[in-house]
């Protein structure tokens, strides 16, 4: 473990990483959007990271699911271990040539890896790469992510796309808490073994699919 990203070490013993939205009470009431703020537990609910998007309000108001982010991840200590950046690009089928890419950096300034979205009329389609852009796993999501009124799986397979070794879900909560506060709760299931910054590339990729697909959908309905 001496040779993992300092802070990455608790992930070497996860296979299965939770991410909770914190939702503010002012945005909750009026509908307000305040900059997201994440916790990212293990499976016994145990906070392991906090995680809080940095970007301007005329992004968020103007760019909405399209914006870009600078996502920073802190340990229980305070200090960053985890750096998420997604530059403003285009989200649809029509514009091939500049589909989403997402930065992974941990620790900050040292890439980790890259999500990049794929081009595919159907299917929401996207490969994890290393530090070297080299392709090591798909996310392949379903035909519709609306979810009624269950969860939502994107399914994390080998290259070839034959074998799943993983999966992305988008929890299902419940009428009230997506309706009034649009909350999101996402789980990340993958291989123990997987190495630890491949799966800080996995927290990105859920980040990314949750503005995609989610974040002003009524999911659930």
């Amino acid at each position: 473990t001496h040779n993992l990203p300092p802070g990455l070490e608790y992930l070497n013993q996860l296979d299965q990483i939770i991410i909770h939205q914190q939702v503010e009470l002012l945005e909750a009431i009026l509908g307000t959007e305040t900059s997201s703020k994440y916790e990212i537990k293990n499976h016994l609910g145990q906070r392991v990271y906090f995680a809080v998007e940095e970007n301007g309000c005329f992004d968020r108001k103007l760019c909405s699911p399209l914006r870009p982010f600078t996502i920073r991840i802190a340990d229980n200590a305070g200090r960053e271990v985890i750096r998420v950046i997604r530059p403003l690009r285009c989200n649809s089928c029509w514009f091939p040539c500049f589909l989403q890419e997402l930065e992974v950096q941990s620790p900050p300034g040292t890439i980790a890896g890259y999500v990049v979205q794929n081009w595919d009329p159907f299917l929401p389609n996207f490969t994890i790469q290393n530090q070297s852009k080299e392709d090591v796993l798909k996310i392949i999501g379903p035909y519709a992510t609306c979810g009624c009124f269950e969860d939502v799986d994107f399914e994390v397979k080998a290259l070839n796309e034959m074998t799943t070794i993983g999966k992305i879900s988008k929890y299902w909560s419940g009428f009230v808490n997506n309706v009034f506060t649009n909350t999101a709760n996402f789980g990340i299931q993958v291989p123990v073994d997987l190495d630890v910054r491949i799966k800080a590339v996995m927290i990105g990729a859920c980040f990314l699919i949750d503005l995609m697909f989610f974040e002003n959908s009524l999911d659930g309905l």
